[in-house]
């Protein structure tokens, strides 16, 4: 990767590995539809002037079916699903399950006419990690918490399904457009939500954390993302997720006092193994020069409207 990729990863390593401590905290007075609509609306009301300033708002209409897509998959249902998640699970337990994002992108792949085929590295590379998130999720099952790790599952397909989306139908559109309609999209259809279940207090804390969520988390992290899948491809993009998850599960621990348990201690490591595996070295340059070849194409033949 060139030097301006790998400053984009660290960037995005750092900003979405701590997501996942802020969301513990807020919705501790927050409803999880609440903590949606406080991530989605601030993030809305600061990207959309800038939108239109730069004469984008004509962009924004005309790919709308598709923000509007995209919002709802990697916002809308993945961060209620998530929010109610840490409500009942640790912190840590719920980025470790998001690092199986990379795997299942490898999976996607198998699916997208542009892609190579599943190679036996990327074969062997699946199996390790799957056996790291059964270990992970059937130790971590008890005490009702079986749902909720089935609500993280889904929130993966999520994280997995919305970079692809973006690298293929929306790569014409500037990032700051696709976060900034999607946010308002998503903002919209969480509004009625938001209101009648709005809390009669809400602390300093959780306002803080909110606030980190959508302007640092939402606004500013996707805008650096989508820059990052443009340089790098959507497959090696999300293998973005092994930092997070570690910068998330230190966070955890050392912060909310979260324990070190025998299905972190024994899945995480075979999940980030099987993961370097599959989108690694040889296979995972070849799919970078693909996806960032075919972002370039997109870009050419479909020129924004101005």
């Amino acid at each position: 990767m060139s030097r301006r990729a790998w400053f984009l990863f660290a960037g995005m390593a750092i900003i979405w590995g701590i997501p996942y401590l802020l969301i513990r905290v807020a919705v501790r007075e927050l409803d999880p539809g609440v903590l949606v609509l406080g991530r989605t609306a601030p993030a809305a009301l600061l990207l959309l002037p800038l939108v239109i300033a730069r004469g984008q708002f004509r962009v924004l209409l005309h790919n709308i079916k598709w923000i509007a897509a995209f919002g709802v998959i990697e916002f809308g249902i993945p961060w209620y699903l998530m929010s109610v998640s840490e409500q009942h699970l640790t912190s840590s337990l719920t980025s470790l399950i998001i690092c199986g994002v990379p795997l299942l992108s490898v999976i996607a792949q198998r699916f997208r006419q542009t892609e190579e085929p599943v190679t036996r590295r990327r074969l062997l590379g699946l199996a390790i990690g799957g056996l790291g998130v059964l270990l992970l999720v059937g130790l971590e099952i008890r005490g009702g918490s079986g749902p909720y790790i089935g609500y993280m599952l889904l929130v993966a397909c999520g994280y997995t399904l919305g970079p692809i989306m973006f690298a293929t139908k929306l790569a014409h559109v500037p990032g700051t457009t696709v976060v900034a309609g999607a946010a308002s999209i998503v903002a919209i259809c969480w509004l009625p939500w938001g209101i009648a279940h709005w809390p009669t207090h809400i602390g300093r804390e959780t306002w803080e954390s909110v606030a980190v969520l959508s302007v640092v988390c939402t606004a500013g992290a996707f805008i650096v993302f989508f820059e990052l899948v443009k340089a790098i491809g959507s497959t090696r993009s999300v293998v973005v997720t092994y930092v997070n998850t570690a910068i998330a599960v230190a966070l955890g621990i050392t912060i909310l006092h979260e324990p070190l348990t025998v299905g972190i201690g024994l899945g995480f490591p075979l999940v980030l193994v099987g993961s370097i595996i599959a989108t690694s070295q040889r296979d995972s340059a070849i799919s970078g020069q693909m996806d960032v070849a075919r972002d370039a194409n997109l870009t050419i033949n479909h020129e924004p409207e101005r």
